[in-house]
């Protein structure tokens, strides 16, 4: 994947959350800026999304514990555990808001 494929994926990626998000019956906040989306949750924690250009990657840091997102075939996998991205999201996200959520694409 060159730079230009990856800054696609990876935008189009945050905007989805950001949709997702705001389709949620869920009391979410979301800020975006630069590459960085952060996610709030009504117990004042967060889910921090953000590109990383050198490595092609998304990271994602929740109350929990953090993951690298690299882009296998037409999904972001977690290079360490093998998760989905949009699963990890849905359960940390659940976790962090304490009750089931659906965000998809």
């Amino acid at each position: 994947m060159n730079d230009l494929e990856y800054d696609e994926l990876a935008d189009s990626t945050l905007l989805a959350v950001e949709q997702a998000i705001e389709d949620a019956d869920a009391d979410l906040d979301y800020e975006s800026h630069g590459g960085l989306l952060s996610i709030s949750f009504a117990d004042k924690s967060k889910i921090i999304i953000n590109k990383q250009p050198p490595l092609h990657q998304l990271w994602v840091a929740t109350k929990f514990n953090g993951h690298h997102f690299e882009w296998h075939g037409d999904k972001w996998i977690d290079n360490r555990s093998g998760a989905e991205f949009w699963q990890l999201l849905n359960d940390a996200a659940a976790k962090q808001a304490g009750k089931p959520l659906n965000l998809a694409p």
